[in-house]
């Protein structure tokens, strides 16, 4: 890769894309497919037959909806239900209906790095659930969950759904766990979706629909970067393909260029060259089984309390606490 005249970069995305696309492999970050038109093809990902990490998770939550809201305030003393990377919260509204008619003390803090999807959230709660106290928040989720934690001594539920730590390798996610840890009083509860190891043709039929859907959701990040930051990216030229290794439980997304090419990106100086073949990782998505999720969980010196499952052991969500 040559690279032009460069110019000082501001934003994260013009850093990361920078970054990302001048490195050997070559990398773009999962959460930039989130925009507009990304919330919109991911919300078409969640419906499609072949994903079933949302309905899996969903089952759980109208199966054990009781039990789960018991696990999180037994005594009804209050709490803060904070849901990290909360999208459209549909899974999360069957929690609040019925917090609601149980009468439970809480108030609802959805984060999101997605402006559009915070405030589509925010306004939908208003006109569905108008007595529920939501507060959205838009940001990177530790310096909005450090704020959070000086703000107040209340009880803190933290979820974080749909298998969003997947998107993490072991020993980052790690990391990211500790993270959670530091931003936790004793107490405190992480309520999190960790989708779990199965025949691994299931993996990659919800990671590569044949009505395309997943592989336009991937393009996307070269959309923005044509939109945002004045690239050429010919999305054509690119193809969509999954990985799965079902000995580390491995799920991995690329983009890959179907002939030599070079890309500039004008507001980075930026030309990229690619050789015909060469790939673009995108994403992890990680499958877990329960000894990978104890040794995570207690690495970072957090236990768990409960786990919650759908029928088919597909998917489950993991009670987890800060016990000092």
């Amino acid at each position: 890769m040559n690279s032009k005249d460069q110019k000082v970069l501001v934003s994260t995305f013009e850093k990361e894309v920078c970054e990302g696309l001048t490195a050997f492999p070559k990398y773009l970050s999962s959460k930039f497919f989130y925009d507009e038109v990304g919330d919109e093809l991911f919300q078409q990902i969640m419906a499609l037959p072949e994903y079933y990490l949302t309905r899996a998770e969903y089952e759980i939550f109208e199966t054990h909806t009781s039990d789960i809201l018991q696990s999180f305030d037994a005594t009804k003393q209050g709490f803060d239900l904070i849901e990290l990377g909360a999208g459209d919260g549909k899974k999360t509204k069957v929690l609040l209906k019925e917090l609601l008619h149980q009468k439970y003390d809480f108030n609802y803090k959805p984060i999101d790095i997605s402006e559009n999807a915070v405030d589509g959230l925010v306004k939908n709660l208003k006109e569905e659930m108008p007595k529920i106290v939501v507060q959205g928040q838009i940001g990177e989720y530790f310096e909005i969950l450090d704020r959070l934690k000086h703000m107040s001594d209340r009880k803190k539920v933290i979820m974080v759904l749909g298998s969003n730590i997947g998107n993490l390798l072991h020993s980052r996610a790690i990391q990211f766990l500790k993270k959670l840890y530091n931003a936790m009083h004793p107490g405190d509860l992480l309520f999190m979706g960790f989708d779990q190891k199965k025949h691994p043709q299931k993996v990659l039929d919800a990671y590569n629909d044949k009505t395309g859907v997943t592989a336009a959701f991937n393009k996307n990040v070269l959309a923005r970067i044509n939109k945002e930051l004045d690239g050429n990216f010919d999305l054509d030229k690119f193809m969509h393909w999954e990985t799965y290794d079902p000995e580390s439980g491995t799920a991995k997304s690329y983009l890959v260029s179907k002939e030599k090419q070079t890309v500039d990106i004008n507001n980075l100086s930026l030309q990229v060259h690619f050789e015909a073949w060469e790939s673009i990782h995108t994403e992890i998505s990680q499958k877990y089984d329960d000894d990978t999720v104890k040794w995570l969980v207690e690495e970072s010196g957090l236990s768990i309390v409960q786990t919650f499952s759908d029928q088919n052991n597909d998917y489950k969500d993991y009670l987890i606490t800060k016990t000092k």
